[in-house]
């Protein structure tokens, strides 16, 4: 019976070195729209990683945050790619209301799991690799800076996949679940703003003369919420509402915000005509309806290269000690949609394990950050 491993081969300098790398990159506010932001924390791992003489360079962005590229060994060789983010979901100030801090092996911060700590994991596999003369695969970073939004309004998606020519294997450090389950698929999402504009008039006095844009916007969202499949997994979700001045007035306007979520490209483009046609019956006349697409990520798609890697991966880990991860299919979006649209069999959720992303109640298990380092270390050196 082979026993399960709780050794992390990890120095107690080494690990008070992670964790005071991971507070210094939690303590910088890098919400996506904060370009200064991210690029600091940039310039904060470019620091780290020069100091182990890895080479570092980026793909500059005029209003998003740069996206940072590292390279360690012979790059014509295929390579390895270690995938990531460095913005997260905060406003600016959110450091310093809720700095890093640990309570009981607890960690919280903003994006303390989503995902700088995932990030540590990655920087400190790169430096052990290189103090250990590991050759067999050469490694590359690629570390995008507005993830969170979905790369809107930049060209990051072609940088990535630029980056991406030549990899064998794909490891995305996004946020690790408690159950040990390991990603190999993820849902895509879009975002829809419908924007009703009707007519106003008097409630009391003249309410034949209006146009109400809430009631129009009533059948859409009737309409909308009638397109869950949970069988199939694609969802829709009315979640926010705004309309009208005051309640005695026929309300001229009225806008929804609509998640939706797909589980491949061919359910993202029946969908997205679907909500068009939505958009364009007329139920109450003389309203008029306009809709956007803000925000569009691809899905992380199941395929056949992903699943022979789960497999090795599955393999050494039991063989090492390390216990048993599973399969999962999640249904938040990531940048691990890109490397599988390229066919780059690809695992996700590879970083510090936790709960709360997104939320303040973000929290990340402190002893997963050594774990899963030693965990990742033991997945390269076997990997064939």
């Amino acid at each position: 019976m082979i026993k399960r491993n709780r050794c992390t081969g990890i120095t107690d300098v080494e690990k008070n070195d992670m964790i005071s790398l991971w507070r210094a990159l939690v303590d910088i506010d890098s919400g996506s729209e904060n370009k200064a932001g991210v690029d600091a924390v940039g310039k904060k791992i470019e620091e780290f990683l020069r100091q182990q003489d890895i080479c570092v360079r980026y793909e500059v962005c005029q209003t998003r945050g740069n996206v940072l590229v590292a390279e360690y060994g012979d790059m014509t060789k295929p390579f390895i790619i270690f995938l990531g983010h460095m913005d997260t979901v905060f406003s600016d100030g959110t450091v310093k209301k809720r700095p890093f801090r640990i309570e009981k092996n607890k960690v919280y911060g903003p994006g303390v799991l989503d995902m700088k700590g995932g990030i540590v994991i990655a920087l400190f596999v790169m430096k052990k690799l290189k103090e250990q003369g590991y050759r067999r695969f050469p490694i590359k970073l690629i570390l995008a800076g507005d993830e969170e939004i979905a790369h809107q309004g930049s060209d990051t998606v072609t940088c990535i996949r630029k980056e991406c020519n030549g990899a064998a294997v794909a490891f995305n450090f996004e946020t690790g679940f408690m159950d040990h389950s390991i990603v190999t698929a993820r849902k895509g999402t879009f975002r829809a703003v419908f924007e009703v504009y009707g007519k106003g008039a008097h409630a009391g006095n003249n309410p034949q003369d209006g146009c109400s844009a809430i009631k129009e916007m009533a059948y859409k969202i009737l309409e909308l919420e009638n397109l869950n499949d949970f069988k199939t997994g694609n969802t829709v979700n009315v979640g926010v509402i705004t309309g009208g001045t005051v309640a005695n007035a026929i309300p001229e306007q009225c806008n929804i915000i609509v998640d939706m979520r797909f589980i491949n490209e061919t359910y993202k483009n029946e969908y997205m005509n679907k909500f068009k046609k939505i958009a364009e019956t007329v139920h109450i006349p003389g309203t008029k309806t306009i809709i956007t697409f803000p925000i569009i990520f691809d899905a992380m798609n199941d395929i056949d290269e992903t699943k022979q890697l789960f497999d090795q991966v599955q393999t050494i880990l039991y063989r090492q000690g390390f216990p048993t991860i599973t399969a999962k299919k999640a249904g938040g979006g990531s940048d691990s949609a890109h490397t599988t649209a390229m066919g780059i069999p690809t695992l996700c959720a590879m970083g510090v394990q936790g709960t709360g992303n997104h939320t303040v109640e973000e929290t990340a298990d402190l002893e997963s950050l050594f774990m899963r380092t030693h965990m990742m270390l033991t997945i390269i050196k076997n990997l064939k």
